[in-house]
């Protein structure tokens, strides 16, 4: 098979954040056209839970979003710490932190690119059943949040209204829906 791969010729800096990095790469094609300049966004792997507790409820976090300048629903999740040892790691501290639920009972269910094209993390996608509050918020100073908790079939049942708009937590909660039976692939 042939490679498709660019060789990455220099790279330069032109943000470099606590959350963001932003380069611009001169790659050269494997034909040997240069493309320049090429930028790629770099940022820590992020991770996000769908929580279910025994009543077959999901933990959603209900927040600010000043990307999108509204207040949505969401997973709970965010970006791996360096302290953290695993993604599942980071994903039992995010759960913990936003919404005070946690369980015994955690397993990946996918790994995914938020944009092939643009950036250089993944996404490790977790399911967390029979969870259990335990504990209050620990937020950020950034961070306003409600912890709303929807039956996992209304969830479902509005998810083409837009009850999700992360696209991230809509692939997690199909991931989700496989590992639980709820839907097959063919």
């Amino acid at each position: 098979m042939d490679s498709f791969d660019w060789t990455v010729l220099s790279s330069k800096y032109l943000v470099q954040d606590k959350w963001l990095k932003l380069r611009a790469d001169t790659c050269q094609m494997p034909e040997g056209q240069i493309v320049e300049p090429f930028y790629v966004f770099e940022y820590p792997t992020w991770v996000n839970v769908v929580a279910i507790t025994k009543n077959q409820e999901v933990v959603l976090v209900k927040q600010y979003r000043h990307g999108l300048q509204k207040t949505v629903l969401e997973l709970p999740g965010g970006s791996m710490d360096l302290e953290d040892s695993s993604p599942m790691e980071a994903a039992k501290r995010e759960l913990l932190e936003e919404s005070g639920y946690t369980s015994n009972n955690f397993v990946e269910t996918g790994i995914i690119s938020p944009n092939s094209s643009t950036h250089n993390n993944l996404i490790y996608c977790f399911l967390a059943t029979n969870v259990e509050l335990v504990d209050d918020l620990k937020l950020d100073i950034t961070e306003q949040i409600d912890v709303i908790l929807l039956p996992l079939e209304n969830l479902v049942k509005d998810i083409h209204n837009g009850i999700l708009l992360q696209a991230f937590h809509i692939s997690s909660l199909l991931f989700a829906l496989k590992k639980l039976g709820k839907v097959q692939f063919l």
